[in-house]
């Protein structure tokens, strides 16, 4: 399934550094929230047994 890319990232304020995505400085509030919301969001995916927000069942059944 094709994610769909975040509006944030077609900013020129957007600065797309591997594992260190940020905004320049100066980027309105809204953009600066909306980055903040989406880097929470994907806090939630990292648990443990999951790929991409999918709970994967351990030990693994062939």
């Amino acid at each position: 399934m094709p994610r769909i890319r975040p509006e944030f990232t077609k900013s020129t304020y957007f600065v797309d550094e591997p594992g260190n995505w940020h905004l320049k400085a100066g980027a309105p509030k809204e953009l600066q929230a909306e980055l903040k919301n989406y880097l929470n969001s994907l806090e939630d995916l990292d648990e443990p047994g999951t790929i991409n927000g999918v709970q994967i069942d351990y030990p693994y059944d062939h």
